[in-house]
């Protein structure tokens, strides 16, 4: 039997055994147990032990995203982050992949403001797993950050970059952030500035990973096919090389605006977007979940939610329209989105306001609160339905230092959510006449 058969036999596997992830009942993901210990290093694992299949599924973190740059050096983190895949311990990109694609295993990833993350997939069979884990913990543990590669990624950056100064939505997108948070570190793009990445070296891509990949305050988080006693030497092997960095300080609190910032912005585009917004909530706030149901109601219920009623089915001014809250480390913005034509801007944005205030105001019905419970909670399972998903709960969990019963009270937390609750809070945590607001393709503009 071949090589090739042998690969493409392992790789169709895993495949299918991924979607099988997906057929779980609900019942059967009920109550996740998570197992929580500490590494010898320091590292914090978050465990689910499940042998359903012969998959396991691991994830590593770290408090290394973007808003650990700095403006001058903007960039540097995602860099850091995407490059360590591309060349350790000797191995080139191309002999990771294989190496990966031999033994049917998939290398992922996340990276945010707050946080990078590396994942891996694997069948839990002695021989593939061994293979992945190794490959995996030497892009851990030793990234070689290669010129060359570096060289490829940064003018492969730069010219996204230079696409994106074009489209509309990176456009308000990147402004928005900029107005809400000024000087403050989420305001940096995730891929860094044109200039910035051009000056990008291979020794600050060395220091920022010494700086912030230590094991002390890595979130480790595995669910699958393992015992407790086999995933605890998982978790040891991966963190155990780690720098041996110091935990780094929080990221700094969020200033609240004090007035209104609006920025218009000429564009050759046929559509305004819009983009109006304020800092809204950390991860683990006690209004999570008020505002949550709340904005279910306000944006983000799709076609069920008022925005969407008031400023698209009733007065056809929108293509689209929603709102959300993206918690974070810290204030995480509160977001409305719309795109309309350019002579409806005005009487767009002037209507979603109106709605915005009148939901800040009155609340909402208990007919609409209890449309939004069912939906919500009809949902969940469908967010807990595979390993994946689970292993990014653990994660977040993890990360951001949520009680670990998190997944089994979040049904009930929603339940215990009121009309009084959701009034108060809104009104407590955004005042829209300090909004900042981002109209790109503003017929008005200079």
């Amino acid at each position: 039997m071949n090589m090739q058969y042998i690969r493409k036999t392992l790789v169709t596997g895993l495949a299918v055994l991924t979607a099988g992830f997906l057929a779980f009942s609900t019942a059967a993901q009920a109550g996740v147990k998570i197992q929580k210990w500490q590494t010898s290093s320091g590292s914090e694992v978050y465990f689910v032990e499940n042998h359903d299949l012969p998959i396991v599924d691991i994830s590593i973190n770290f408090a290394a995203g973007a808003a650990r740059d700095t403006a001058q050096k903007s960039g540097v983190a995602g860099v850091t982050r995407y490059l360590m895949t591309l060349g350790a311990a000797g191995m080139t990109d191309e002999k990771i992949a294989n190496k990966m694609a031999d033994v049917g295993a998939i290398l992922g990833g996340d990276f945010d403001a707050d946080r990078a993350a590396f994942k891996l997939r694997t069948l839990s069979s002695e021989r593939e797993k061994t293979q992945a884990l190794d490959v995996f913990t030497k892009i851990l543990q030793h990234p070689d950050f290669p010129e060359d590669v570096l060289a490829r990624e940064k003018a492969r950056i730069i010219a996204g970059l230079q696409e994106s100064a074009t489209q509309p939505e990176s456009i308000s997108s990147k402004a928005f952030m900029a107005a809400l948070y000024g000087s403050h570190p989420y305001s940096l793009d995730e891929s860094g500035e044109v200039d910035t990445v051009g000056r990008i070296s291979r020794a600050d891509l060395l220091d920022f990973y010494r700086q912030y990949y230590g094991a002390k305050g890595a979130v480790v988080a595995i669910i699958g096919d393992l015992s407790r006693e086999q995933a605890a030497a998982v978790a040891e092997s991966m963190t155990a090389g780690l720098p041996e960095s110091a935990i780094k300080a929080p990221i700094p609190a969020v200033t609240l605006p004090t007035q209104p910032v609006e920025k218009r912005i000429a564009h050759p585009a046929s559509q305004s977007h819009i983009l109006l917004g304020y800092p809204g909530i950390k991860r683990g706030d006690p209004d999570l979940f008020p505002l949550y149901v709340g904005n279910y109601v306000l944006g983000g219920g799709g076609f069920v939610s008022r925005l969407t009623e008031e400023v698209r089915e009733k007065r056809g001014l929108v293509y689209s329209v929603y709102s959300y809250f993206a918690p974070m480390a810290e204030a995480g913005p509160f977001q409305i989105g719309l795109q309309t034509k350019k002579d409806q801007a005005e009487d767009a944005l002037k209507l979603v306001k109106e709605t915005l205030d009148n939901f800040i105001k009155n609340g909402v019905t208990e007919a609409e609160l209890k449309a939004a419970k069912a939906n919500i909670i009809g949902g969940f399972p469908m967010r807990i339905d595979s390993n994946s998903k689970i292993l990014d709960y653990l994660s977040m969990i993890g990360f951001y230092k949520l009680p670990l019963n998190y997944l089994d009270t979040y049904n009930s937390s929603v339940e215990k959510v009121t009309a009084a609750q959701i009034k108060d809070a809104f009104s407590r945590r955004l005042k829209p006449e300090n909004f900042v607001t981002i109209i790109v393709g503003d017929p008005d503009a200079k």
